[in-house]
């Protein structure tokens, strides 16, 4: 039996706040094929996390397939808006939800990974964020600021971790994003940069595919996922339509869930993937094959 087999291996997942999303998901399955999995959650989000694991309100969606629950090496507090600490305003450092939780940027992240794991001990990292604030706004209503806010943190936000956790991987090891189909086709509705953010996205998984390979041995790789109706999902404000008109006009027509996209990250995170770099494998029922929609 063929199997994907992570065992021994660390990975770190980045965007985890709830057991919704697809981040969730992709940390379950590399637990199942026997990762060890560390997550990174946003500042403000943290306790919220934090007090759902300790009142057992996800035990479910962590109960793996041996009957264990998922458990995290480590919750990082991560912000990855920000490359260093000094990058974030003093306001934001000394306000409510961030004062008490360290050094919660990109490089505090990967200091803190050091400080737990050493040199040389990490195998996957997960990119499993996205922000616009403008998303609701036609891109030609769309403001410079909120334009680079998007492309900040759904876009840059992957190469600052590049560059900072790649130095702490091990050759062989993997990174892995997720995007959205929006990067090459117009999704009305879905505004405010965060197409251009995605297109960025998987224009550097090409680049940091041959850089990141050639100098660290690691591969790049990016998930393009049909919609889902996440918590995180819910701000664009018009997902339960985009997943019901892809369920509608995609070849498959079964209902999408996390576990599709989980499935093929744990995949691109093995060693049945070490010929896959610098790709955007979709995952969306076929749907991004379609021309024209079925029901119009």
């Amino acid at each position: 039996m063929l199997n994907i087999d992570l065992t021994g291996r660390r990975a770190l997942v980045a965007g985890v706040a709830d057991d919704q999303g697809f981040g969730f998901a992709i940390a379950r399955a590399l637990a199942e094929a026997g990762a060890r999995v560390s997550v990174a959650t946003w500042p403000p989000a943290l306790n919220i996390f934090l007090n759902l694991l300790e009142r057992g309100k996800m035990d479910e969606s962590r109960r793996l397939s041996n009957g264990e629950l998922l458990t995290f090496e480590q919750i990082f507090p991560l912000d990855a808006v920000f490359d260093t600490l000094e990058d974030a305003p003093e306001e934001l450092r000394a306000s409510k939800r961030y004062k008490d939780v360290g050094d919660f940027s990109i490089s505090g992240l990967a200091t803190r990974w050091r400080e737990a794991f050493g040199e040389q001990s990490l195998d996957v990292v997960v990119h499993s964020l996205a922000n616009g604030p403008e998303v609701k706004k036609p891109l030609i209503e769309t403001s410079r600021n909120g334009y680079l806010a998007a492309i900040s943190a759904s876009a840059y936000s992957m190469v600052s971790m590049v560059q900072r956790l790649a130095p702490l991987m091990r050759p062989g090891g993997a990174v892995l994003s997720l995007t959205y189909m929006a990067s090459e086709k117009v999704i009305p509705g879905y505004g405010g940069g965060m197409s251009s953010a995605k297109a960025a996205l998987e224009s550097d998984t090409r680049l940091l595919g041959f850089e990141a390979g050639r100098k660290y041995g690691i591969r790049v790789n990016t998930i393009s996922a049909g919609p889902w109706s996440s918590r995180a999902a819910s701000a664009i404000g018009i997902i339960e339509r985009m997943q019901d008109y892809v369920a509608k006009n995609a070849p498959l027509t079964d209902p999408m869930t996390p576990t599709d996209v989980a499935a093929t990250a744990a995949f691109l995170c093995s060693p049945l993937a070490a010929a896959i770099t610098g790709s955007t494998i979709y995952v969306d029922k076929g749907y991004h094959t379609m021309g024209m929609g079925v029901e119009i």
